[in-house]
């Protein structure tokens, strides 16, 4: 869980501090230092809407029945799996003219009239965005996780947060050798599969519920050859379980969903991850033969 949830918050926050990062840039470089007093005050507003959701999505639920909490949990599950992969293909697609696209909703919000308070909705809008989707993803993962650690799992996020502030730090600080583009796509493929399980394990929530048949029909169940909680295989089997909801004993509807969403998922961000190198770097590889380069 801790591993888990270091990757997630590491991406989602490396993703919301650039783009902190190329608004406070922008503003600082365009000589409206005066508007930065609101952009904080936006991205505050933004920080603050994840811990609203979680907190919703924690305590909301406990006073409904056991059926309509596997019903609201295995639907959001579904919804985190919809956001994500969403944001994983925008992120593959855009990572590069995410600087571009910001700039220009930043000077649109200037050139209002609004005495710079447009820029707050540009923050709470992109900013925010990343912290719900965080949010939503963080909390799916510690539900389908059986071993419910909350020391690990906090331990996991903040650790995740502080080192993506570092790594945007990083980055606007000079040191462009990190490739954004390739960051993303290996993050892109590891989220794939933490979504998948995800998406078994809301399919999962959905049977015990009741609203999806086969809840005691198995693909298979290897459960018995599982050994003691003292062998290194288990905490293996532990870890597994809490990165990518591995199941010894899954339903055949959850093996359908975990196939249906990682093949397609696989194929179709491999293809925008090997068409979206810059032109520049595939032509030198075909005339040269040489590597291409590890720069932004």
């Amino acid at each position: 869980m801790f591993i888990a949830n270091l990757l997630i918050a590491l991406r989602e926050g490396f993703e919301a501090s650039l783009v902190i990062g190329i608004l406070v840039a922008y503003l600082v470089k365009s000589g409206r230092r005066d508007v930065l007093p609101k952009l904080w005050a936006g991205i505050g507003v933004a920080a603050l809407l994840p811990l609203g959701v979680g907190a919703l999505l924690t305590w909301g639920p406990r006073t409904l029945t056991f059926q309509a909490q596997e019903i609201i949990g295995g639907g959001l599950s579904l919804v985190a799996v919809v956001l994500v992969t969403s944001m994983i293909f925008w992120m593959g697609k855009n990572a590069r003219a995410m600087k571009h696209n910001l700039e220009t909703s930043l000077e649109g919000a200037l050139n209002r009239g609004s005495k710079g308070w447009g820029v707050v909705w540009v923050a709470i809008l992109a900013v925010g965005r990343e912290g719900v989707e965080t949010a939503l993803f963080i909390w799916a993962t510690i539900r389908s996780s059986v071993e419910h650690n909350v020391f690990a799992t906090t331990a996991g996020v903040l650790t995740g947060l502080v080192l993506a502030v570092v790594l945007g730090w990083v980055v606007f600080r000079g040191a462009r050798r990190i490739n954004m583009h390739r960051f993303f796509s290996w993050t892109g493929y590891f989220l794939i599969f933490v979504v998948a399980g995800i998406a078994a394990y809301g399919i999962g929530d959905l049977q015990e519920a009741g609203v999806l048949p086969g809840v005691f029909t198995h693909a298979w169940d290897y459960s018995h050859v599982l050994p003691d909680a003292h062998s290194p295989v288990y905490w293996l089997y532990v870890l597994a379980q809490a990165m990518f909801q591995f199941n010894l004993q899954p339903t055949v509807l959850q093996v359908a969903a975990w196939l249906v969403y990682v093949v397609p998922a696989l194929f179709f961000f491999t293809r925008q991850v090997r068409g979206s190198r810059p032109r520049a770097n595939r032509s030198r590889e075909s005339t040269s033969g040489s590597a291409p380069s590890t720069t932004l």
